[in-house]
């Protein structure tokens, strides 16, 4: 028995990912994930924004939304919204938490991308209390071909800040932001980054079948890689979400995938899709390094369970070529 515990407490030490690829199948719509102190918290879609907190990343306890009540420039950018916030990010620069999230009418380009900061993450604190600096990007029907949704924030090397963004219509932007990460750069500075071929007859305001969004970009080596959502999510059983990938050796692209077929034009490596078995779909990912490993966070639709969307969190590695590779169900 004694050498058997201690073969098991090697294989954890030398394998944490092991207990990691364990975390129950929580709802979670749009997952990012970050670590302060020894608490994992996770932000998501749903009322005020989802939020939930795990000191194993296994277990995981709900905590009160980030917002209990609609922002007054959110009613007067969109009437009569309810509060189902989508698709956050979350980062932490110099001393303060960065939290992107969207509002949108469903279907619509009706869109703005907001920002709300915090000193900290951790409610029982007296310093706890987010601060909403409002619209940061917005898109409007007849006027852009781009939605204002699905944000992240992304550093480069240079300590440059970005935000991508971006779901149907004519695909997915890069802008630059200001150093406060609340403002964007001014003479602005706008990049295409990935985009799928869409019904030229469309008028603005109809999202048309070019299934594109949930852009993450993550830096590894000397690749910048964009993450990508392509396919339709929301349907229950009946979705088939995938994530692609394409890589550029510039934060601004081109991204490229395997094949050398830019993202622009449709191109992207597939990353991880539905098993039929287990999911029938999953995306809408982001991408971290916890204690020295590289892990792949997103949602799946559980096959098993009527197709409700469920966190799933599993492990990243690289082929020789510098590809990510996600570990099996």
């Amino acid at each position: 028995m004694k050498d058997l515990i201690i073969y098991i407490s090697i294989v954890l030490f030398l394998c944490p990912a092991i207990a990691f690829a364990q975390t129950k199948h929580i709802p979670a719509h749009d997952p990012v994930m970050i670590k302060q102190d020894s608490v994992y918290y996770m932000f998501c879609t749903g009322m005020g924004i989802t939020v939930w907190s795990s000191v194993n990343r296994v277990d995981w306890k709900k905590e009160k939304p980030v917002f209990a009540e609609v922002a007054g420039w959110v009613l007067k950018e969109l009437p009569g919204f309810k509060g189902h916030t989508w698709a956050p990010d979350i980062r932490y620069h110099n001393g303060l938490y960065y939290l992107y999230y969207s509002v949108s009418a469903f279907g619509k380009n009706t869109s703005c991308i907001g920002v709300a900061t915090n000193k900290t993450l951790h409610p029982s604190s007296p310093d706890y209390r987010w601060q909403d600096h409002g619209k940061l990007v917005q898109s409007v029907p007849n006027r852009d071909d781009w939605n204002a949704i699905d944000p992240n924030l992304f550093i480069d090397d240079d300590n440059t800040p970005w935000l991508s963004f971006g779901s149907f219509w004519n695909g997915l932007k890069l802008v630059k932001l200001n150093k406060d990460l609340v403002s964007l750069e001014e003479p602005q500075e706008w990049h295409n980054l990935a985009s799928r071929r869409r019904d030229a007859s469309l008028p603005d305001s109809v999202a048309g079948n070019a299934a594109i969004e949930a852009p993450f970009l993550f830096k590894k080596g000397k690749y910048y890689y964009l993450f990508v959502s392509t396919d339709f999510c929301c349907r229950g059983l009946k979705s088939n979400y995938k994530v692609m990938v394409g890589r550029s050796e510039k934060v601004t692209g081109p991204y490229t995938d395997k094949n050398n077929i830019p993202l622009m034009q449709g191109g992207g490596s597939l990353v991880i899709a539905g098993d039929t078995a287990n999911w029938t779909a999953v995306g809408h990912n982001s991408v971290y390094q916890f204690d020295g490993r590289d892990y792949i966070v997103y949602h799946g639709y559980d096959a098993k369970d009527n197709g409700k969307s469920k966190l799933i969190i599993r492990e990243l590695s690289w082929d020789a070529a510098g590809w990510p590779v996600v570990s099996d169900f």
